[in-house]
Order: structure tokens, then C-alpha cells, then sequence
């Protein structure tokens, strides 16, 4: 009952049973328990749990060939798990994700094992680094506009007013002006109109030197030099294309050295573009929709999609060329062609105008010779993985307030 409800779930259980027990009895029965007998492991499965996510993490080790947890260690550090595996010089196999302390753990602990980069992150990795050229280019997700039928009509001539009619401020202003040289007209002196009218003496004078209203333009409706100017044609662009989330905008100039806040950028989109009309048709695909299609097969595509993205690689030559990449490492993957990957890191890293392509294919160079066996042998760290979602709802069970002694007892016994 311990092992399987821990403290307090189990002393309710023990009530029902009839033999009421409390849960310090239990923890301590469990804590009590020997570790189970564990053969020798030929192949070691290496991850990472959450003791208290952001702050404490430990490693799991699995056997992999029989699927069993075999001991749970406090933290991730390489030193601790090079002391681990050189206890064990048996092991043959490490398979681990990419994590640095793991190489170096695994390296220094077992120079004899081979160890194997889990293809699963391999392929994970790559989706983040296409999803970001995809977002890079995402200006070709939009079909090309068709050549029109006739030549389009002039543009109007803008108004001569700097002032825009219909603003009140502007209508209240060419009021006054026209009831102030009214008054002139019909005999009344400058202070008596400013009498009058509750204006000051030299706002009469202003008016008496104005012949039309536009002449007392001072600049309130000048478009003053702001922070976002530079980013004006940035955002109008992205409108035309579609984009009318003001938040989104805001990340992206932001991402471009834009320093201001995104109050800014609202204000600008809903009294400047909220008015102008944006390209009929259909909304063209997100980035993120662009990804999942060259992460799919082809053949598990519908219809609708695979017209799309046929027509987004014919709109874009380095979109094309990054699903021929992801294609080529998608057959690596799965027909276990390790051997072709220092071919396919060349090829990608002289790909021209996707750089965060290019930036896996280094990273994978760091971690070579582990991908390489990741992609040609059939290990994978699958059941470490199984074992980690199990250690999560253990830690739900117990509301998160089991101790790394109490955990690795659950693991290993339950």
C-alpha cells in the first residue's frame, strides 16, 4: 500500500482495509524496503526529471533491454554520473539526449560504451530550426498577386489641408475663424472681438494675419518624428500581408532593436491602418501550419495541404530547399542511414538564406559521432522517457513533496 499511495492516500486505504496505520509508518516502511536485485546493465538509457521544476533536477537510468528503472541520482552533473557508469564497466550502450553533462558524464564514465543520441530529439530539433527559416521567409507564404486586367486608375490628389476635416479641434478652429473676420467685416475693433470670442490678443492677432484657417497650422497635426518611424513601412507591409495582431507586431520590430513599449504600435495600427483595406483572399498559411506540412509525410498529407505547401515551395526556392533537407533527414531517421549524415550536414551548412538550418547542422558536428550511431542503430531512449512521465505522476500523487530518498524507493519498488 506504501509503495503504491505513499503517506496519506495509503493510511485512508489502511482504514478501509481495517488496519489503520499512519503515513509516517509508511514512509518509513518504504524507506525501510532494500533495493531491488539488478543485473548488470548492458545498455543504459540517461535522463533528465524535475524534482522541482527550474530549480532542482536528477537523472533516471534505465535498462533499456529489459525496461526496468535502476536508480535514480540527485542532480544532473557530469561528475555524478561518470561515478555512476564507472562502477559498471559492463555497460556497452549510453543513450541520451544532447545535453552537454550527459556527453561529458557519459565519456568520462564509460570511455568503453558507445553512446547514441535518442532520434526523437534529433528530429524535434530539427522541426524548431525549420519552423524558424519557415518564419524567416514567411513573406512567400503569400500567394503572388495575379498581373491585373487593366491599368489601375490614378490616385486623387491628397487635400491641400494639412488639417483632416471632420476632426473637431480642425472644424472648431475654421468656426472661429470665420466668425472672427466676420466681426472684422462688419466693424468691430480687435479687442472687442477678443472680448467677444474669449480669446487672448495675440491669438487675434494670429487669426487677423491668417487669410484661411490652414495658415494657423503650427504643427499640432505634423507627423513629429517618433521612435517608430522607422519601423512604419516595416508594419505597413506586414498589414498588407495580412498580419493585424498589434502584439505580434510588437515582438517582431522589437526583435529588430524597436525600444518603446507596444502601446505605441496599437495606436499606430488602429488610427493609421485599422482604415486601409487589406488583400482579398484567402489568409495565407501560418509558419508554424508550414512546418507541421514538411514534417509530415507526403503521403499522410490531405489534399488541401499538399496543394498549399506545393505552392508556398513553388513560391520560395529556399523554402524548397529546406524541405528537400528535412526530407533527407527524415529518410535518415528512419531507415537508420547514419552514415549519410556528414553529407547532409555539408549540404545543409552551404545552404544559402536559412541560417538556423545551418546552426543544427554545426551544433550536430559538435555531437557527431552519437548522432551518427543515433541514426544507424535501433537504440533510442524511448522507455527512459516512459519512465520520466511515470516519475511525474508519482510527484502529482504526492503533491510534489516527496524527498529524492522517498521518489527513487517509489521508482525503483513500485
Amino acid at each position: 500500500i506504501g509503495l503504491a499511495l505513499a503517506g496519506r492516500a495509503g493510511a485512508r486505504m489502511t482504514d478501509v482495509f481495517g488496519a489503520p496505520t499512519s503515513r509516517n509508518t509508511l514512509l518509513r516502511l518504504i524507506a525501510s524496503l532494500p533495493d531491488p536485485p539488478v543485473t548488470a546493465p548492458r545498455v543504459v538509457g540517461v535522463d533528465e526529471y524535475a524534482q522541482c521544476k527550474g530549480r532542482i533536477y536528477g537523472t533516471v537510468l534505465v535498462d533499456v533491454e529489459t525496461r526496468r528503472p535502476i536508480d535514480l541520482l540527485p542532480d544532473r552533473e557530469a561528475d555524478t554520473l561518470a561515478a555512476w557508469l564507472s562502477e559498471r564497466p559492463g555497460i556497452e550502450i549510453v543513450c541520451r539526449d544532447r545535453a552537454p553533462f550527459f556527453a561529458e558524464g557519459a565519456t568520462r564514465g564509460a570511455p568503453q560504451a558507445t553512446q547514441i543520441a535518442d532520434r526523437w530529439h534529433l528530429w524535434h530539433n530539427l522541426g524548431e530550426a525549420a519552423e524558424k527559416c519557415v518564419y524567416r521567409h514567411r513573406g512567400c507564404l503569400h500567394p503572388a498577386p495575379a498581373p491585373p486586367d487593366e491599368p489601375p486608375e490614378e490616385p486623387e490628389p491628397a487635400a491641400s489641408s494639412p488639417w483632416p476635416t471632420g476632426h473637431r479641434f480642425a472644424e472648431r478652429t475654421r468656426a472661429k475663424h470665420s466668425t472672427f473676420h466676420a466681426l472684422l467685416k462688419a466693424g468691430h475693433s480687435k479687442r472687442s472681438v477678443a472680448r467677444q470670442l474669449g480669446m487672448t490678443l495675440n491669438t487675434i492677432l494670429r487669426f487677423s494675419r491668417a487669410a484661411t484657417p490652414e495658415e494657423l497650422f503650427t504643427g499640432q497635426w505634423q507627423s513629429r518624428a517618433t521612435k517608430l518611424d522607422a519601423y512604419k513601412p516595416y508594419l505597413d507591409l506586414r498589414w498588407q500581408e495580412g498580419c493585424t495582431n498589434a502584439w505580434k507586431l510588437w515582438e517582431e520590430i522589437r526583435e529588430q532593436g524597436y525600444p518603446d513599449g507596444y502601446g505605441n504600435v496599437r495606436n499606430y495600427l488602429s488610427r493609421t491602418l485599422r482604415g486601409k483595406p487589406q488583400p482579398v483572399g484567402p489568409r495565407p498559411p501560418s509558419a508554424r501550419a508550414v512546418t507541421r506540412w514538411l514534417l509530415t509525410h507526403p503521403d499522410a498529407l490531405v489534399e488541401s495541404h499538399r496543394i498549399q505547401l506545393k505552392a508556398v515551395l513553388a513560391n520560395c526556392p529556399e523554402l524548397d530547399v529546406l524541405a528537400k533537407h528535412v526530407r533527407t533527414f527524415a529518410h535518415m531517421v528512419t531507415d537508420l542511414q547514419g552514415d549519410l549524415l556528414p553529407e547532409w550536414i555539408k549540404s545543409a551548412r552551404a545552404a544559402t538564406g536559412l541560417p538556423s538550418l545551418s546552426r543544427f547542422a554545426h551544433h550536430l558536428e559538435r555531437d557527431l559521432d552519437a548522432v551518427v550511431a543515433g541514426l544507424s542503430q535501433p537504440w533510442n531512449s524511448g522507455v527512459v522517457e516512459a519512465h520520466v512521465n511515470r516519475i511525474k505522476m508519482l510527484k502529482r500523487q504526492m503533491f510534489g513533496r516527496a524527498g529524492c530518498e522517498l521518489l527513487r524507493k517509489r521508482v525503483l519498488l513500485a
